[in-house]
């Protein structure tokens, strides 16, 4: 089974986004305009809005406009905005202008042109798009577009959905036209997507640092928490920038929301504070999209193992254990996804696949290894692997008196345990291997039998870290 969801992402050590001027912090605000696009009986819709207000726990009046709702929306835009505008006139932002909102918003729109914020595009409306056909909200996507076009005067570059269903981001990417996606959660710095064989860059944004977590139960109840919140947000950022692994600080507001009075407060508090920081780089998602594409641009991976097909992937990572494609097939077989693709996930993957088996399959495994330094190696008959493994510990260079070592411990240890000695040769040199054969030739069998198996997981990994990065 392929697993869709990639949970490793850049893994323990992030990439350097080099931000511009060496910044230590990239500080992305954007202010979510939905006024005027969301569910109402007057927009065609079959219910009032029931998301994101004051009013926590409100449910959609089907069929009947809620006055209380759209007078928290009206308040949005007829006056949260202008003072999120003066607080923001002077930062690069990045605008989430739902296309319907920003048709009934000529006023507001004028207004963000003149301040040289980036407008990305929010789709057509403010509704949920969970249970919405695939092919209707292509064409909402494809409408949102064309009516942005027509009210900014060209096409966005950034799309967020918000309220997504799982065709959101494929659609995204099959349309084409965008930068840059940012309906996800799952980072801190932008990442590439791939979707049907082309690469699309995600640049992450936040329900966090959000100001949404005023309108439900368990979020932000005054503008300190939300400043704090903020504040604590940036300062951790921006230490590991200063450690050498800058972030992107993403911050999330709505008109009706931090545009209230005590709530925008927080918000100039946070912005004096940023401010009074060396190397913070407040930027549009835009900026940020450009910069990652032209300072880390997409680079093909040469092997995914989880993309391989059965008989490849077998033909290529069968014999990572040791004439022993089983553990392969199952692997296969089983769950794999994008956190199989590298060294580390592969080989743990393979490990759980032969600790699982049954004894006299990890037994078979043990036996199926050489002697070091034996027979089939001086024979040249040992596989390609073991061949280069044993090299590099200076096994195929030994001294008469050092091959009569290795031999008669390798006889001495097979007779015991019943089978061969094993060793992660890449980890040692000779004069390490043949102390460890002398001091676990006398050990227990059941002791060596466990020894012997993790010996086995190390030298698939090794081998596998030889393949895949």
């Amino acid at each position: 089974m392929r697993y869709s969801r990639d949970l490793r992402g850049y893994g323990r050590s992030s990439p350097d986004p080099k931000w511009p001027g060496g910044a230590k912090i990239a500080v992305q605000i954007v202010v979510n305009y939905e006024e005027g696009g969301e569910n109402s009986i007057e927009h065609g819709d079959a219910a009032s809005e029931a998301f994101l207000s004051e009013i926590i726990g409100a449910q959609p009046w089907p069929g009947q406009r809620h006055w209380n709702m759209e007078s928290i929306y009206d308040y949005g835009s007829r006056a949260g905005f202008w003072r999120l505008y003066r607080l923001l006139k002077d930062f690069p932002v990045t605008v989430y202008g739902v296309a319907t909102a920003l048709e009934r918003s000529p006023d507001q729109v004028a207004a963000m042109q003149e301040a040289g914020w980036e407008i990305a595009t929010h789709g057509l409306k403010w509704i949920d798009y969970k249970d919405v056909p695939r092919e209707t909200e292509a064409e909402h996507l494809a409408r949102a577009i064309e009516l942005h076009r027509q009210v900014t005067g060209q096409r966005p570059l950034g799309f967020y959905q918000g309220r997504t269903s799982m065709n959101t981001v494929a659609l995204g990417c099959e349309e084409g036209g965008f930068a840059y996606l940012a309906d996800s959660i799952a980072d801190d710095l932008p990442y590439w997507h791939l979707h049907q064989g082309r690469a699309q860059l995600i640049v992450p944004y936040t329900m966090d640092a959000n100001d949404m977590r005023f309108s439900s139960g368990q979020g932000f109840g005054t503008g300190q928490e939300f400043f704090d919140y903020l504040r604590d947000s940036f300062d951790i950022l921006y230490a590991e920038g200063q450690a050498g692994a800058p972030k992107m600080m993403s911050i999330g507001l709505h008109c009706r929301l931090a545009g209230r009075p005590g709530r925008a407060m927080a918000i100039r508090r946070f912005l004096d504070h940023a401010c009074a920081h060396d190397g913070v780089w407040f930027a549009t998602r835009l900026d940020i999209a450009k910069h990652w594409a032209q300072t880390h641009p997409h680079v093909a991976e040469r092997l995914l193992p989880s993309q391989m097909d059965r008989d490849d992937f077998v033909a290529r990572f069968g014999g990572i254990y040791e004439h022993s494609p089983w553990v392969a097939e199952r692997v296969w077989d089983g769950e794999m996804g994008a956190v199989h693709d590298h060294a580390t996930g592969l080989s743990r993957r393979m490990a759980q696949i032969f600790r699982a088996a049954s004894d006299e399959e990890r037994l078979d495994v043990l036996k199926a290894h050489p002697d070091l330094a034996g027979k089939l190696a001086a024979a040249r008959r040992l596989t390609a692997a073991s061949t280069q493994e044993q090299a590099s510990a200076g096994l195929d260079a030994l001294t008469d008196d050092e091959r009569a070592a290795f031999s008669r411990l390798n006889s001495a240890y097979a007779e015991k345990h019943g089978f061969p000695f094993i060793i992660a040769v890449r980890d040692h040199d000779k004069a390490s291997i043949l102390a460890a054969m002398q001091s676990r030739v006398e050990n227990d069998t059941f002791t060596e039998r466990h020894e012997a198996e993790e010996q086995v997981i190390r030298i698939a990994e090794l081998r596998l870290k030889e393949i895949l990065p």
